[in-house]
């Protein structure tokens, strides 16, 4: 009985301690059982979309750098692909805009259009004149507005007063009328006033009456009168306000002097002129200088060339005569108007000569004979005083003679 019980116990605590572990064919009653890792009893996670197929790629295959013959060519495949798509918006900004000025160069500068032909036109009818000169005049004069001053009695765009307007008004446009508040015959009228002044200076200049530059002369002449200058010899204080008003307006209208007009002469950069005497001993330069006879300091506005008692004198380019005649302080002179050369009106003179060879209006070619040595006028012994005008300016001759030395 006791035996029975032993063994009863035995076997129920067999199974809360089972000793090694379960035989092969008993379960482990008081263990939880572990999921299977493959069983069905892990809750299935929902299925994800498949992934579309890679293309497999070749197995054992090292990818490979760029060829040498690319790494050469790559840089510059990309440089010419730059520089196309720089190119195709726009590239760079033009540093030199387009010169629509060239063509109407009214553009470039606050003139209406119309009045260009107009400032062109009165300006040719003397070498002093240029557009720019007598759109600086209006612009001082009037700013522009054909209003009339009630005040002075000054009309229209130029300023005429009505006594002015009977002497140089004309209907010029052709429209019927004259006045002088039609721009066209305004301008016009300007231009022959301009140059009737310019003609009077020119020949005092030219006798050595007064000094200065033509352009300063003639717009002085109109400030205060051809009176005027002649007393002073030069521009007078009383013409210095207008004067520098004027010339402080010329470079807004510099444009309006581009143009190309032959005058009988063509000019290659340097537009340099041919010796007036052979061979070229310069004995006194262009610049400030005590004059020999009359001992006054001044501007010694050519260069002298010595040069022998009736040797010969040519024409240093091909032009026109405008002046030659005998002056009191020039002696025979002679000047040769050459046109315009590159935008600017170029003028040689020819002074103490001996005898002309030339008359006014005659048409002469670069070395042509136009008179011979010679001391006239104030002058101490044979020689050329040869000068070199440029826009109404004197300027150095030197650079402009084509010779060795000079």
């Amino acid at each position: 009985m006791n035996d029975e019980r032993l063994t009863e116990a035995r076997t129920i605590g067999g199974a809360a301690d089972p000793g090694p572990g379960p035989g092969p064919d008993r379960p482990d009653l008081d263990r939880p059982e572990r999921p299977d890792p493959d069983g069905p009893e892990r809750p299935e996670r929902p299925e994800r979309p498949e992934r579309p197929e890679r293309p497999e790629r070749t197995p054992g295959r090292k990818r490979r750098g760029p060829g040498p013959v690319t790494l050469l060519l790559l840089p510059a495949l990309v440089t010419v692909t730059g520089v196309a798509a720089f190119l195709a918006l726009g590239g760079l900004p033009n540093p030199w805009p387009d010169d629509d000025s060239a063509a109407d160069p009214s553009a470039a500068v606050d003139v209406d259009p119309s009045y260009l032909p107009w400032l062109r036109k009165a300006a040719s009818g003397c070498t002093v004149l240029r557009p720019s000169v007598l759109a600086a005049q209006i612009d001082q004069l009037s700013g522009w507005s054909d209003d009339s001053d009630e005040l002075s009695g000054q009309k229209g765009i130029a300023a005429f007063t009505d006594d002015e307007w009977r002497t140089w008004g004309k209907d010029d446009d052709g429209n019927g009328r004259s006045s002088p508040r039609d721009p066209a015959d305004a301008i016009m009228a300007l231009g022959r006033r301009d140059c009737s002044l310019a003609e009077q200076v020119t020949e005092l200049r030219t006798e050595g009456r007064i000094n200065g530059d033509l352009v300063e002369l003639t717009l002085a002449a109109y400030a205060v009168g051809p009176e005027a200058v002649t007393e002073a010899g030069k521009a007078p204080a009383a013409a210095k306000t207008y004067l520098g008003e004027v010339q402080g307006l010329l470079p807004r209208y510099e444009a309006l002097d581009r143009e190309d007009t032959g005058g009988g002469a063509a000019g290659a950069a340097g537009a340099l002129l041919t010796a007036p005497v052979s061979p070229l001993t310069i004995t006194s330069p262009y610049g400030s200088r005590e004059h020999p006879l009359t001992g006054v300091t001044k501007l010694h506005t050519g260069v002298d060339f010595a040069a022998p008692q009736g040797a010969q004198v040519v024409a240093a380019r091909r032009g026109r005569v405008v002046f030659a005649a005998l002056t009191s302080a020039y002696g025979n002179r002679v000047v040769i108007d050459h046109g315009t050369i590159q935008g600017k009106r170029v003028e040689t003179t020819y002074s103490h000569l001996s005898s002309l060879g030339v008359a006014v209006g005659q048409n002469v070619e670069a070395g042509a004979p136009i008179g011979r040595v010679g001391s006239t006028g104030l002058s101490t012994g044979p020689h050329l005083h040869f000068e070199v005008v440029v826009d109404g300016y004197y300027t150095d001759p030197r650079p402009w003679v084509v010779a060795s030395g000079v």
